[in-house]
């Protein structure tokens, strides 16, 4: 009652003389009608808050102002964000209009009795307004009739992402205002000072982004029920790549160049390389694991840090393959060395066995194939041609043969140890050709 009494009394101050008069007659502020504010039923006589200012005439102009006080997470997963806003709303009223230059803040439980635009957050998914100790809006009415509504919202707002690039990557979110059912003709909400309409953006201090820059625009959503004027405020946020430098990159690198170390272990050390090559095989794995967890959601994208990984299992699982080409090789060698040996041991031990009869005795033999070679006589009507030719199946086997024996001889390695030798510069002038077209790739295209 003190309030209501105070209120009166103050705006009494500023009407003129015969509006007080008027006011004077009021039985009751009581007693007025439960449309009219409370201490304003003079100012409010006839005020239907159903219609909006200048009702069946020009649309009202609504000039919006935002603060952004916070956003407090960003989800990949989701691809949301959520963020808290002050957002003030300004509108001209000429049923309101009273004498003076005064304002008046009023209680936010008056908005109640007064028209207010019908301003709703597009793409909103969960959105709330905070009601401790009291709700927090504010209505102050300027004496030309200006509405200032107020109010502090906690909202979760979709937002697109493309993490083709993540995590280097650069996100545009938006923050978009619109009215529900009051189309073009009806409301207009214009920025109040276009960008400087914005505070609060440029000071915000997020864990994994940065706020590169932020502007704002007006626009219009065309629906079925026609158009609708729109406000958006578009921002950048550059991800800080730093984190996942030390937490992944440089792990999965390292891990790399630990699986190089088994190129200058001699081949014989088998249980040493083969654990090297195991250990660092799975340790990917565990990695690779473990950056896909944290985005379970959205493993449909193939994301830069995924191709750097890939790289680093390849490199890794490539060096295991080597010793199991290199020891395979050395071993068949071995294999190949072992029978040669022992043949060329035996031709020594006959040859010590041969005497001189038997040398003799194998030079008669040939004088007497020569012997009766000269004099067989050859009959061309007994010489079988086809029998001295080969057929043309065996010809093809015969140049096929050759063929694969040419091929296997030059992929087979000659001294296995070279593998090693070549893998020591091979693996890591490769390596850090594909770390060059990877960075150059993701940062600047």
């Amino acid at each position: 009652m003190f309030c209501r009494s105070f209120c009166f009394f103050s705006l009494c101050l500023f009407l003129p003389t015969e509006r007080r008069a008027s006011l004077a007659h009021l039985p009751d502020v009581r007693s007025s009608a439960a449309t009219s504010l409370p201490g304003f039923e003079n100012l409010t006589m006839g005020y239907n808050k159903y219609l909006r200012p200048y009702f069946g005439g020009e649309p009202v102009r609504i000039a919006m102002s935002l603060d952004i006080a916070s956003i407090s997470s960003i989800s990949e997963s989701d691809m949301d964000y959520t963020a808290t806003i002050y957002l003030r709303q300004r509108w001209t009223d000429p049923r309101l209009v009273f004498h003076g230059n005064k304002s008046f803040t009023l209680d936010a439980r008056l908005v109640e009795l007064l028209w207010v635009p019908d301003t709703y957050i597009v793409e909103s998914k969960r959105s709330f307004l905070h009601d401790v100790t009291v709700g927090n809006r504010l209505i102050r009415l300027f004496s030309n009739g200006t509405i200032l509504y107020a109010l502090r919202i906690t909202t979760t707002v979709a937002c697109n992402m493309d993490l083709s690039k993540y995590p280097m990557d650069t996100q545009t979110c938006r923050l978009q205002l619109e009215s529900w059912g009051y189309d073009e003709n009806d409301v207009m909400f214009t920025w109040l000072r276009g960008n400087d309409s914005v505070h609060g953006i440029e000071k915000l201090r997020l864990s994994q982004y940065t706020v590169e820059r932020y502007y704002t625009l007006v626009s219009k959503s065309q629906q079925e029920t026609g158009s609708y004027p729109r406000l958006i405020l578009q921002f950048e946020l550059r991800r800080n790549v730093l984190y996942f430098i030390l937490e992944t990159y440089v792990p999965s690198t390292l891990l790399v160049m630990l699986s190089w170390v088994s190129f200058w272990i001699t081949l014989d050390s088998v249980p040493a390389r083969t654990c090297i090559g195991v250990t660092t095989v799975l340790s990917m794995t565990t990695l690779m694991i473990g950056s896909r967890s944290s985005l379970s959601k959205t493993n449909c994208f193939i994301k830069a840090i995924d191709v750097y990984l890939g790289i680093c299992f390849s490199f890794i699982f490539g060096a295991l393959v080597e010793y199991a080409v290199a020891h395979y090789s050395s071993s068949q060698k071995c294999a190949a060395k072992t029978p040669q040996e022992g043949s060329a041991n035996e031709l020594t031990k006959e040859m010590e066995e041969v005497s001189i009869t038997d040398i003799l005795n194998s030079s008669i033999a040939s004088y007497k194939r020569k012997i009766s070679f000269t004099s067989i006589e050859i009959s061309s009507d007994n010489v079988n041609c086809s029998d001295l030719t080969m057929k043309t199946h065996e010809k093809i086997k015969f140049v096929l043969r050759n063929k694969m024996h040419r091929i296997i001889s030059y992929f087979t390695i000659q001294n296995p140890s070279n593998v090693d030798h070549y893998s020591k510069l091979l693996f890591p002038l490769l390596f850090m050709l594909v770390n060059v077209f990877y960075w150059a790739y993701y940062l600047y295209f």
